[in-house]
């Protein structure tokens, strides 16, 4: 059977039409954004689905990444503020939201935000002391995430996170730090030691005042007591009652004998002769004391009490 010239031409058609439609349906993955470009001019975005184009007059220029990225910032080295180098690396986060000036803003996304995120540290980490980098990394995160962010906004990208890993100083100057802390921990050991020693002689010094107070208190009570009995003895004595003289004076005669016997350098004690008068005295005391106590004695009178104790005297006789 013969074909005509129509009948070929309808299969051809079709096959134009369906490679029309295969160049013209395009299909944009989620979390994708792809830019379309006429005769090398960005018209448009084409957003996540199915997407119809132009064929042969449009085409597909960047597929942009709309999906948060890490990006990880290399180790560097940093001089600060106080001459010393450390070597410092971080991560970087960022998130593409408007593909076209991501696409044609810049050239190379990856490496600009790379490069501007190495400088800035730099710059920010070079301003500050060692001691402050390793103790306020919050702050320097935050103000490198302010920075950033700042200058990479034209490029239609979002800088959500720049972290600092690891802050590496040399090894000797790690060994003096460590020589350093120690020093400190030493210091503050001392100081809780001398404040130790410091409550300890305080409360020393409390103690020895008390004791002294007390001992001066009851320097004083034995005084009041010794002037409460010489008193005693006083009005005894203005009474005429001879054998509180005689208990007077037999207490001082025996305190001088007692520091005559006690003496160190003499081994022979000479009683004079009117030690006798002593044992008359004792006489009277043991007289004021039963008297005191309510016992019973003899009815002489305390002079003949006296009299009987006291010895007899040896001498030559009288013719």
């Amino acid at each position: 059977m013969p074909f005509s010239g129509f009948d070929i031409i309808i299969p051809v058609l079709v096959v134009l039409v369906l490679l029309l439609l295969f160049a013209g349906i395009k299909t944009v993955p989620q979390g994708f954004n792809f830019t379309v470009e006429r005769f090398g001019r960005y018209t448009r975005t084409l957003s996540p689905g199915l997407n119809l184009i132009v064929p042969f007059i449009d085409r597909v220029g960047a597929k942009m990444n709309m999906m948060e990225q890490v990006l990880d910032v290399p180790t560097q080295e940093v001089i600060t503020r106080d001459n010393a180098i450390v070597a410092v690396d971080g991560v970087a986060f960022y998130q593409v939201l408007t593909a076209a000036e991501a696409a044609y803003q810049v050239s190379g996304l990856e490496n600009a935000i790379l490069n501007l995120t190495m400088t800035n540290i730099r710059s920010v980490m070079g301003s500050m002391d060692l001691d402050e980098l390793l103790s306020n990394r919050d702050a320097i995160n935050e103000k490198l995430l302010r920075i950033v962010d700042d200058a990479a906004s034209p490029w239609g990208i979002k800088m959500t996170r720049v972290e600092i890993k690891d802050i590496n100083p040399p090894a000797n100057l790690v060994e003096s730090m460590a020589r350093q802390m120690m020093a400190e921990r030493n210091k503050r050991a001392q100081i809780l030691e001398a404040e130790g020693l410091k409550q300890a002689e305080i409360l020393e010094a409390e103690g020895r005042k008390e004791a002294a107070f007390r001992d001066a208190e009851a320097r004083e009570r034995a005084a009041e007591a010794e002037a409460r009995a010489t008193q005693v003895v006083s009005e005894a004595i203005a009474a005429g009652d001879v054998q509180a003289v005689n208990y007077f004076v037999a207490q001082k005669y025996t305190e001088a004998l007692a520091t005559i016997g006690s003496s160190s350098n003499n081994k022979i004690v000479l009683m004079p002769f009117e030690a006798s008068s002593l044992i008359g005295s004792l006489g009277g005391i043991g007289s004021i004391a039963r008297e005191v106590f309510g016992e019973g004695g003899s009815s002489s009178t305390p002079a003949q009490r006296v009299s009987s104790a006291r010895p007899p005297r040896t001498g030559p006789s009288q013719e």
